[in-house]
């Protein structure tokens, strides 16, 4: 755990994500990363040099089956008001629209209500468990099934809400989420993508990558993070 708030504490202060009397909102999907975001973000309220309050909002994707009796436990142990707000998204990605690729729409309607719930719960922010990998697996999607270099940022704005959303994690590497996360609740998967997604293909491509070039995420990752590196086509 050391490790894993050294890397949130060096994303806090290098991209100013957690400011004066934020109050953030964490998302919590109940897997490993969001958990541990919240047990970390917890924490580093301890020592943070930045005075901030946390809210825990869950988005139930099966309207309400999901049973958050043992998150709810450990929001409380972690002094963590929790929020679970009952969705119909998995109706109404699987069986009304009946997406081939649900992805994209799960997570546009899952945010949305996130996102909402924040904002009435007085939040300014919005912390997302999203690491390093997870960055790289969408750099890779953009650019296989867009045609564009694109990623999400450890810190934007959306101007439709006034929020923004920060993901402290942002240079933590899954393995060490994976190797902290024995002792934490999680919740079972149900969504019927599970392990059949675009993004699942992109996670074993990189995989692969680094298998073949060691240490070639970390330097991936250094190259999208560190813009005088570019070097690219400019507008003619």
């Amino acid at each position: 755990m050391q490790k894993i708030l050294g890397v949130l504490r060096k994303a806090c202060e290098t991209y100013n994500l957690i400011e004066e009397n934020d109050k953030i909102c964490v998302g919590i999907s109940g897997g490993k990363d969001s958990l541990l975001l919240l047990s970390a973000l917890a924490r580093f309220q301890k020592f943070s040099p930045k005075k901030f309050s946390l809210e825990a909002v869950a988005v139930d994707l099966t309207g309400g089956k999901n049973d958050y009796t043992q998150i709810q436990q450990f929001c409380e142990s972690l002094q963590v008001s929790l929020t679970v707000v009952p969705s119909n998204v998995f109706e109404v990605v699987f069986e009304v629209r009946k997406e081939k690729n649900p992805c994209s729409l799960c997570a546009n309607m899952r945010r949305g209500i996130l996102n909402s719930t924040a904002k009435s719960l007085g939040c300014n922010k919005v912390a997302l468990g999203h690491h390093k990998d997870d960055m790289l697996e969408t750099f890779l999607i953009s650019l296989f099934f867009e045609g564009r270099m694109s990623t999400f940022k450890p810190k934007s704005y959306l101007s439709n809400t006034d929020l923004h959303v920060i993901r402290p994690l942002i240079f933590c590497d899954e393995e060490d989420i994976i190797s902290v996360s024995k002792d934490l609740p999680i919740l079972h998967n149900v969504c019927p993508a599970d392990k059949h997604t675009e993004r699942e293909n992109a996670k074993n491509i990189l995989k692969q990558l680094n298998k073949l070039y060691p240490n070639c995420k970390e330097k991936i990752f250094n190259a999208i993070i560190h813009s005088e590196r570019y070097n690219l086509f400019d507008k003619m």
